[in-house]
């Protein structure tokens, strides 16, 4: 049976996806819903490219596009280097294009290009990297922007008054538009947990792998999760994003 498996934030760290992906027992069947920024962090960003380019050769993927993958997305365009994106991550993900030729940066250039802003399947559930501000949902969304760096959606499920019901007037008109909805952007660590955090029905799935934190597959159906080691173990050389 097929699994439909969303996976939080890589930012360059293929060891980490790779293993998660031996631990979850991926196979051609699965459905893959990556939720953003693919880049800027660990040392393997151009690689995690080609290996996603490779995977969806063989599997169902859906990728949806993170504010790092804009900045990305940019350089890799107009070759500019925007000063703040180079401070985070920026710096580690030019340094891993340096031996690519150019008809993978192509390719690259490609790819990023065509990652989604968001999706939608067929039972309602929303794929996002951040969040929309629109009441009337991310199609009406006026700031663009918002789909990639949008934090106040989650902010409103996870702090939600669980006493307030849905039928009340009180309940915020986002959420009921859809099932579920999948998010990465804030990492978990900001409140002190390394594994998937749920608020109303809103799931965020970005456990800190630029971090200290790891790497996160969860299937949508069961919610059973799948962890690699932390980043930073796997990296014991670099930094990440990490300041020391």
């Amino acid at each position: 049976m097929m699994r439909t498996i969303v996976i939080g934030d890589i930012h360059g760290g293929l060891k980490g996806l790779i293993q998660l992906f031996q631990r979850a027992d991926i196979t051609p069947n699965d459905k893959l819903i990556f939720l953003g920024d693919y880049v800027d962090g660990w040392s393997e960003a151009a690689q995690t490219i080609d290996y996603l380019l490779t995977l969806e050769k063989q599997n169902q993927c859906v990728f949806i596009r993170g504010n790092h993958d804009v900045w990305c997305y940019d350089w890799l365009k107009k070759a500019t280097i925007d000063d703040v994106w180079y401070l985070h991550g920026g710096k580690e993900t030019i340094q891993s294009y340096h031996n690519l030729e150019a008809s993978a940066k192509q390719q690259h250039l490609d790819f990023f290009k065509r990652m989604e802003d968001f999706y939608i399947d067929e039972q309602n559930n929303l794929f996002i990297h951040a969040g929309f501000s629109s009441m009337h949902g991310p199609e009406t969304e006026r700031y663009s922007s918002n789909y990639s760096w949008d934090r106040t959606l989650w902010e409103m499920a996870i702090t939600m008054d669980t006493r307030i019901k849905k039928d009340s007037a009180l309940y915020p008109k986002r959420l009921l538009l859809f099932n579920e909805i999948y998010i990465g952007h804030t990492p978990t660590l900001y409140y002190n947990e390394d594994i998937p955090m749920n608020g109303c029905n809103v799931w965020n799935i970005d456990t800190g792998a630029a971090f200290t934190g790891k790497l996160t597959g969860l299937d949508i159906k069961t919610k059973q999760f799948w962890q690699s080691d932390s980043l930073q173990k796997l990296y014991p050389n670099e930094k990440g994003r990490n300041k020391n």
